[in-house]
């Protein structure tokens, strides 16, 4: 989910201790968001009665490989890091770190978290964890620096999360599965592009290629941003139609799909710096309201 998770102002890694480094090191607000959306795709698919050791396993396993994820990415793209203002005080820009320790870490993390998941979860879950890294390392990562279509790309891994959970808990790639999987794909492009807007001449400076900085005007930007939040709104149902949900469900993500929506629509009508943090502060709330009352009215039969 690449940017979903970082926050508005960067803090400088220089004042904070070795714990504090390394959090950044694995991007631990992007690291817990993935952790969520892999909990709530596992109790989704589950059975009333939720296997704890084996989600236990999962967790385990998908905190791994996104540490070392995040730790490779940085690595990939430290000198990028540090042009940029929101950046420049990460562990490897600012020197905290140094390249072989953040490749070593990143490597073995990333191998241990594939192989917990392949022998204590299932072979479906692995499989969609080492989909997951790849395209966010492989793909999505070089793409930055090409195509403001990286934000499309990046929107697949950022996904696969709840896929995976689901996979774990069930171990099959069901309907509602691929449901999380579209509400977390939808979400982040007005999410993103919100963040897009705001940081425009950082990603300018970095030679990342965003939508906004060939966008001037804002209208593709904004286009792109309310048709997303459009597509969103009917999505949100998905689970209620697969009947993994009550009444309740349906009616609150309408309501939450109505805002964001809202002020989708008002960014689109011409993105200012103020319109871009009313869309990013929604999408934070957005999110994790629609997947708690999810969870919450969850049908356990």
């Amino acid at each position: 989910m690449r940017a979903a998770a970082q926050p508005l102002r960067a803090v400088s890694t220089l004042e904070r201790s070795w714990p504090g480094v390394w959090a950044d090191l694995v991007k631990a607000r992007l690291t817990l968001l993935v952790l969520v959306t892999t909990l709530v795709g596992f109790y989704m698919g589950s059975p009333p009665s939720v296997d704890c050791l084996l989600l236990a396993h999962t967790l385990i396993g998908t905190g791994l490989l996104a540490c070392g994820a995040s730790a490779l990415n940085q690595l990939w793209e430290r000198d990028h890091d540090a042009r940029m203002r929101r950046t420049e005080n990460r562990p490897l820009p600012s020197g905290r770190l140094q390249p072989d320790t953040v490749l070593m870490f990143g490597t073995a993390a990333s191998v241990v978290g594939a192989a917990w998941l392949a022998v204590w979860v299932n072979p479906t879950a692995c499989w969609l964890g080492a989909v997951t890294l790849g395209s966010y390392l492989f793909i999505y990562t070089p793409l930055k620096r090409v195509t403001w279509m990286n934000t499309l790309v990046g929107a697949v891994p950022g996904a696969l999360p709840p896929l995976l959970g689901w996979a774990a808990a069930r171990h099959d790639l069901g309907l509602g599965g691929w449901a999380l999987f579209a509400i977390l794909f939808l979400w982040q492009i007005p999410h993103f592009l919100a963040i897009a807007w705001l940081y425009r001449d950082d990603y300018a400076r970095a030679g990342f290629v965003m939508l906004p900085l060939l966008d001037p005007a804002g209208v593709r930007t904004g286009r792109q941003a309310l048709s997303h939040a459009g597509a969103l709104l009917g999505v949100c149902l998905m689970p209620a139609l697969c009947g993994l949900t009550g009444a309740l469900y349906p009616a609150g993500a309408m309501l939450l799909g109505l805002t964001f929506l809202a002020l989708a629509a008002r960014f689109s009508r011409g993105p200012t710096p103020a319109r871009a943090r009313a869309l990013f502060l929604a999408s934070i709330i957005y999110l994790p309201c629609l997947l708690g009352l999810m969870v919450w009215d969850k049908v356990r039969t």
